[in-house]
């Protein structure tokens, strides 16, 4: 039974925020809310990426900051490649129209995952406020995009955020069949090739699982984190090698 809700913390510009522990919980109305209010600007970003805490709210709501427990990440030894999209992946690592382009548009992606269909969904939560936000964030050195192209056209995507040795996936689109799933196909090639072991997925959804991403606890996560963004941010270059991590087989990848 849920209980009834009670206050959120309401945040000033530049506020530190309050304990994870202090966070909605499984009984309440909506687990994992933290608090409400603050700023979207690079340095608040930051700190509550760092401490495990993002954003998420819709038009119309306020900032919202949440830290769900359990939480969904995708070990990258776990990752699940497919035979079917195993086959994708080595026809399209071999054609020379295709490739996989890191931080090439970020602009593009982004405004493509916040106009991408969500199943149950009517809206986004990728607001205007938070695409200025996390443009803000890639122009400082924190947020990139991968990118899937065909013949010279966007055709798929995603985006994310990087301290030190954490990636934080954010969001995905494809016009293409598979061509999303290319991209977190390369982030995970790449974080294996950078000993990157751990990609943030937020929020349990059966599309993950079916990659291998699982759910563990906020306290085993916020652990990963305190070991993890001390070390310094790897470049963001994808290369052809990079393949080998998922594709040991692959032969002259075009990129």
């Amino acid at each position: 039974m849920k209980r009834s809700p009670r206050p959120v913390p309401w945040l000033k510009a530049g506020e530190e925020f309050p304990t994870l522990s202090s966070a909605w919980g499984a009984d309440e109305a909506a687990p994992g809310l933290l608090a409400a209010g603050g700023a979207l600007d690079v340095n608040s970003l930051l700190r509550a990426y760092g401490a495990g805490i993002f954003p998420w709210f819709s038009l119309g709501q306020p900032i919202l900051w949440w830290t769900p427990d359990p939480r969904m990440v995708l070990l990258t030894s776990d990752f699940k490649l497919h035979r079917s999209l195993k086959k994708t992946l080595q026809r399209f690592v071999k054609t020379p129209t295709c490739a996989v382009t890191f931080d090439s548009n970020f602009d593009q992606v982004i405004s493509a995952c916040a106009n991408a269909p969500r199943d149950g969904q009517s809206g986004t939560w990728i607001v205007p406020d938070m695409i200025a936000a996390y443009r803000d964030l890639h122009h400082a050195g924190h947020a990139h995009s991968v990118e899937t192209w065909v013949n010279g056209e966007l055709v798929g995507g995603l985006y994310c955020v990087n301290l030190g040795g954490m990636v934080f996936g954010e969001s995905m689109f494809a016009h293409q069949t598979d061509a999303s799933k290319i991209a977190l196909s390369a982030l995970v090639a790449f974080c294996k090739a950078k000993n990157i072991s751990m990609i943030d997925c937020q929020q349990n959804t059966q599309h993950l699982s079916s990659f291998g991403a699982r759910e563990i606890t906020r306290e085993a996560f916020a652990a990963h984190l305190n070991e993890q963004t001390g070390r310094a941010n790897p470049e963001w270059i994808f290369e052809a090698q990079h393949w080998n991590e998922i594709l040991p087989t692959h032969t002259e990848p075009r990129l």
